[in-house]
Order: structure tokens, then C-alpha cells, then sequence
């Protein structure tokens, strides 16, 4: 026990990079972390960690042996899991990420029907329209709309989303409705900081990109606000398609411009566990990636 307790230590100071961060995410003093590192590398007869008195460095013994280590605690942890059946074996807690209005749309179903499935798992969903550090954050599963950039998180990819100009009936009948996009310029703006965090429009004219920028009449940090300016007939915002689809069934808001639209983003699925996924969040990523790579709304 006393190895696997110091392979869950090192494992902790790669990836907070530091004695600190491992401290503070398995709830140990420094110096126990310290310790544990020192006696699993007396133990090695190997340099695992590079220290200094302001930075941590793994040494590549110590990363091929982290990665090792991953894998025998994922083993230990499903072997755990295992022994008390089917469901049942499913316990702990589950964190998960998205962005606010598609986290309420999407998400809460599928995090509500896993948690009937799993009655022995609870659930922390930070719903925020900012991207966060998962490791620093805990955080198991994260839903990402846009390109990513490349990382160590595993991706699975389950749809599309369009970025849309719309406006309420009322407001383009009003001041008519823009056919290119040099016509924007005669219309009142509102600019979702959430989506464009500067009123720059980026769309696809003539197969080239074009950026229109803009002065906005109102900037919000919402998007909930931005829709809501955009119902009551202030004038023109862009949002991700998931955001305005329910209006745009109804007819409360009418998209413009649409041959102008440049490429739908991506949504994936990010986790950090690789192959080695504990069955909790293996069980998770399963239900979440077939609900979502169903749902029409994002393909």
C-alpha cells in the first residue's frame, strides 16, 4: 500500500507541477509529500523529480514512470470498482465543465439521467462561460466549443455548432435587413463578450474571410442578456446557433446574413485519463458522447 500511496504522490506533483498543488489536491502537508517523493526514489535508485528552490522539473525516467504509474492505479481503481457489480460499483464524485447555456441545455439531462443510473455518484457541474484548468479545477469531463489548441487532454468530438446574426421580426422590419455584410453598418449592434469578445464579426465573403468591425450599442458579458436585447427588438447579435434555436423555431428572432456564416465550430468532449479512464468517467463520457452526437441541435 505504502507504493501505491507514493505512486499516487508523484502522479499528483506532475501534473500540479509542483509539491504544493499535490498537497493541496490529496490533502497532505508538503512535508508528506516530500517525503513520500524521497523514499519512491530511494526505493528506484532512480532521480524522478529535478528540484530547485522555485521550480519542479520530471526528469524523463520520472515521466516514463508516471505515466506507468497512471496505468497501475487506473487498474487498481477499476479492480476496486469492479467487486461490487454492474452499477453498483460506481461510486464517487464526478466534475464536469461547460459553458453556461449549453451546460443547462444539454448537459443537465445527460448528468441527471447518469446520476438515476448511478445512484452511488454525485455530481459537480461548473457551468461558466470561461474555459478553466481542469487539473487545477478537479475537473473530470469537460465540454470545449471551438478549435482546440493541442494538449495532453483526450478530445472526442460529437458536433457542430454556427455562429448566427439575428435580429426580432420587428427590429428588421423596422431598418430593414442587411444583405451584405458592409450593410451591418447601418444597424444597431449588440455584441456578446461570451461569443465575440471584441465587435468583430468574422464571416466568409466572395470564399474569403472578412472581419466587420463594428461599434456596438450594448456590450454584455451574458448571452442570455444579448438574446434578450435581441428579442426586445434593440437590434442585431451574434450567437452560437444552440443559443438562439429555440427562438428561431418560434420566430421571435429571424437569422440574417446566413451565406456569410464562416465554418461551424466544433464541440468535443475533453477528459484527462486517456485510455485509463476510471469506469466512473468512462461511464459518463459513454452516455455523453451518444446523447449529444444524437441531438439534432448539433449536427
Amino acid at each position: 500500500m505504502d507504493r501505491l500511496h507514493h505512486m499516487q504522490v508523484l502522479v499528483a506533483v506532475v501534473d500540479a507541477n509542483g509539491f504544493a498543488g499535490a498537497a493541496r489536491k490529496l490533502n497532505l502537508s508538503p512535508s508528506a509529500v516530500t517525503r513520500a517523493i524521497n523514499e519512491l526514489e530511494r526505493q528506484l535508485g532512480v532521480r524522478l523529480l529535478a528540484r530547485s528552490t522555485r521550480i519542479v522539473r520530471v526528469t524523463d525516467a520520472g515521466a516514463r514512470y508516471a505515466d506507468d504509474c497512471r496505468r497501475i492505479l487506473a487498474d487498481v481503481a477499476e479492480a476496486d470498482e469492479s467487486v461490487g457489480g454492474t452499477h453498483r460499483a460506481l461510486r464517487g464524485r464526478l466534475t464536469l465543465t461547460a459553458p453556461v447555456l449549453f451546460g443547462a441545455q444539454f448537459v443537465t439531462p445527460i448528468v441527471s439521467e447518469y446520476l438515476l443510473r448511478y445512484p452511488e455518484v454525485s455530481a459537480v457541474c461548473l457551468f461558466l462561460d470561461r474555459v478553466i484548468n481542469m487539473l487545477d479545477e478537479g475537473v473530470d469531463v469537460a465540454v470545449r466549443i471551438g478549435e482546440l489548441a493541442d494538449s495532453s487532454l483526450q478530445a472526442l468530438p460529437v458536433g457542430r455548432v454556427r455562429r448566427v446574426i439575428c435580429a426580432a421580426p420587428a427590429y428588421l422590419h423596422q431598418c430593414g435587413e442587411p444583405r451584405t455584410p458592409d450593410d451591418l453598418f447601418g444597424h444597431r449592434i449588440v455584441s456578446a463578450a461570451g461569443v465575440t469578445p471584441t465587435p468583430e464579426w468574422r464571416l466568409i465573403e466572395d470564399g474569403s474571410p472578412r472581419v466587420v468591425k463594428l461599434q456596438a450599442r450594448m456590450t454584455t458579458t451574458s448571452n442570455d442578456s444579448a438574446v434578450a436585447a435581441a428579442l426586445g427588438g434593440l437590434g442585431l447579435t451574434r450567437l452560437l446557433s444552440y443559443q438562439v434555436a429555440e427562438h428561431l423555431r418560434s420566430g421571435r428572432l429571424r437569422a440574417v446574413l446566413s451565406d456569410f456564416e464562416p465554418p461551424a465550430l466544433p464541440v468535443h468532449v475533453l477528459h484527462r485519463e486517456g485510455r485509463h479512464a476510471s469506469k466512473r468517467v468512462r461511464a459518463f463520457l459513454d452516455l455523453a458522447v451518444e446523447r449529444l452526437r444524437a441531438d439534432p441541435a448539433l449536427n
